[in-house]
């Protein structure tokens, strides 16, 4: 159970429309590298954790990543409000207004649809720890690379903010992994050094 608080995690008030911009910060909506993709992996990941540490964990980060989502979603929202069918064709979203008009859809900055590929759940509480590292840094690096696309302070806020988040989690994880390894998963040969 939660509690639900109506509120975002970080304030979001952009000024300036900019459809190029929602075109590409859609990605961390509905990418390989989004949101949806980390908050779906880490809420699924958790029922294989061996110990309620690693359970709680994935559940706090995989929550969080639900919250991350709807900043993601009041960003392009912002960015896209009152544009007119011009704007819509110049920014080259006129095949997914076609489809969307101006709702929300789980896809990437090229338009492909989310896929659970993107999710990566294994079983093994190692190899699945080892991935979230890797999909908190690639993360990172798509905010990094919105960032260096816009000047307009109002955006990069709140993409620093998600930045952020990411350098947070991926460290949370790596601590779990490190842990688990020693904890669960010694090799089971002798070592030759």
């Amino acid at each position: 159970m939660w509690i639900y608080s109506k509120k975002l995690q970080y304030p979001i008030s952009i000024k300036n429309k900019d459809l190029s911009m929602a075109k590409f910060i859609i990605t961390q909506f509905g990418g390989p590298n989004g949101e949806l993709a980390a908050s779906t992996r880490y809420i699924t990941q958790r029922y294989t954790m061996p110990d309620e540490k690693g359970k709680a964990l994935l559940t706090d980060i995989g929550t969080e990543e639900l919250g991350h989502m709807e900043m993601v979603s009041t960003m392009v929202y912002q960015l896209t409000r009152g544009a007119t069918i011009e704007e819509i064709k110049a920014a080259g979203l006129q095949s997914y207004y076609t489809e969307h008009g101006c709702a929300l859809f789980p896809n990437d900055a090229n338009g492909v649809p989310f896929n659970a590929v993107a999710i990566a759940s294994t079983g093994d509480p190692v190899a699945d720890l080892a991935e979230d590292c890797a999909a908190e840094q690639k993360a990172r690096a798509v905010y990094e690379n919105l960032m260096n696309q816009t000047r307009d302070p109002d955006l990069l806020a709140p993409l620093s903010f998600l930045r952020q988040r990411e350098i947070v989690h991926y460290e949370r994880f790596r601590e779990l992994y490190e842990e688990y390894v020693q904890k669960y998963y010694q090799p089971d040969f002798p070592s030759k050094c």
